[in-house]
């Protein structure tokens, strides 16, 4: 594993608040617009930004906020939803 590549070390994870930390992994996990069309029905990429972002609220104490995206996250994994079709194709 290259120097950076590796994982910081707990000493330097301490630096910042569980909030924070989980923010950055909502933003890490996040499907950027380049990766839109090839990750919009990958379930495990969904559910897992969906995870991220229910955790970030959970931290926050929005639980009200939370369990919708544990639904969706729930959905992804389960197959019970889908990715609707992209609103701008045709458009052109």
């Amino acid at each position: 594993m290259s120097e950076t590549t590796q994982l910081p070390k707990t000493s330097q994870l301490n630096e910042f608040s569980t909030v924070e930390l989980a923010q950055v992994l909502m933003e890490r996990l996040t499907i950027s617009p380049n990766d839109w069309h090839r990750l919009k029905s990958n379930r495990n990429s969904r559910a897992s930004e969906q995870v991220a972002a229910a955790l970030v609220y959970l931290l926050k104490n929005q639980p009200q906020e939370a369990l919708p995206r544990l639904e969706q996250a729930t959905g992804w994994l389960d197959r019970s939803i889908s990715a609707p079709p992209c609103p701008t194709h045709g458009n052109k």
